[in-house]
């Protein structure tokens, strides 16, 4: 069996200030405020290497914003009919794909990154996650962003 990631919704005031922090500076990256991590973590007291570690980790649970995007990534062996597979798997949990990039197979294995709308899953996003990473074929999957 694969291992799979699980999420947990937790309150701030028990985070590490280091999480928080981390996701301070990605607000302010992504709002243009600084071109580099460097100068951005600097201005909120954290360490490069701190926010290499968690940024790919946390994020921010806004309640207000129905509007849900999930970007993944996907590593699938290169054989004729899995990429299908998983487009029929998110379609039939309520997810609609946005956007798909699939790379040039390398090592027998292809890379694909998946922006789905998850606000109409009929189950949650890490049993969405699961079954992906259930399916023949497919190596690995990991959500790399939120929206």
């Amino acid at each position: 069996m694969k291992l799979r990631r699980r999420f947990y919704l937790v309150a701030e005031e028990i985070m590490p200030e280091a999480m928080i922090k981390t996701v301070e500076v990605k607000d302010m990256l992504a709002r243009g405020e600084f071109e580099t991590v460097n100068d951005a973590v600097s201005v909120v007291g954290l360490s490069r290497s701190a926010f290499y570690k968690y940024r790919d980790l946390v994020f921010l649970f806004d309640d207000e914003k129905r509007e849900r995007l999930i970007t993944l990534s996907l590593i699938l062996e290169h054989r004729s009919g899995i990429l299908s597979t998983v487009l029929n798997t998110i379609a039939q949990t309520g997810g609609n794909i946005i956007t798909i990039t699939q790379g040039i197979p390398m090592s027998q294995a292809a890379h694909v990154t998946a922006t789905v709308d998850v606000r109409h899953l009929n189950v949650a996003v890490d049993e969405l996650t699961g079954k992906l990473q259930d399916l023949q074929g497919v190596r690995k999957v990991e959500i790399v962003g939120y929206s």
